[in-house]
């Protein structure tokens, strides 16, 4: 199957993301793989001025929602920087399993490369509404109670759960809702969302 079909539109609202590892590898039970995500988004909310209102971090895929005017290019040069530095991670310790398990899931198109990371495309789902956001808020920030790992959202590590409850979590967010720092209603208030 090729790329994927999925596009992003209007840039200036939010998009809920959601990116795999290829066949479904847990790669992120591995901490020091986790920490090059949690790094990556540090770094695309100080050096790019991206949004970051949730994620959470499962053992093969992740979940964020995001906003920048140019969030495609973004989330290409996240998933290509991602997997390079997860790609040397797993080479300095000497990881053979998972790296053959990489190449053997490596697309036939993907010439340029000897492994595959991330499955192709990202779903993205534009968030146009206060509504819409909140529910996505609670999926990602639920899926690990939904697996089983946990039985309240804020006690997994790699999740933006905790800051919602007004901890602090391990990567900074912009807080979403009511009586929060942002919302629909102040950020596109000429705007008409169709909702009530």
């Amino acid at each position: 199957m090729g790329r994927s079909r999925f596009k992003f539109h209007e840039n200036y609202h939010p998009y809920f993301i959601t990116s795999s590892i290829v066949d479904g590898i847990p790669l992120f039970s591995d901490p020091q793989i986790v920490n090059i995500v949690l790094d990556s988004f540090r770094f695309i909310q100080y050096e790019w001025d991206v949004k970051l209102y949730g994620y959470v971090i499962m053992e093969n895929h992740l979940h964020c929602t995001v906003q920048h005017e140019e969030i495609s290019k973004i989330v290409k040069n996240f998933k290509s920087y991602t997997a390079k530095m997860i790609i040397n991670s797993l080479e300095k310790r000497g990881r053979s399993l998972i790296l053959d398990k990489l190449i053997f899931a490596k697309k036939i198109q993907k010439k340029q490369s000897q492994y595959q990371v991330w499955q192709e495309g990202v779903h993205p789902t534009q968030i146009d509404s206060d509504e819409k956001m909140e529910k996505v808020l609670d999926y990602i920030h639920f899926n690990p109670v939904k697996a089983g790992f946990v039985s309240n959202p804020e006690h997994w590590r790699y999740s933006s759960a905790i800051d919602y409850t007004g901890k602090r979590g391990l990567v900074p967010v912009t807080l979403f809702g009511e009586n929060r720092s942002l919302s629909f209603r102040t950020a596109f208030p000429s705007r008409s969302l169709g909702t009530s």
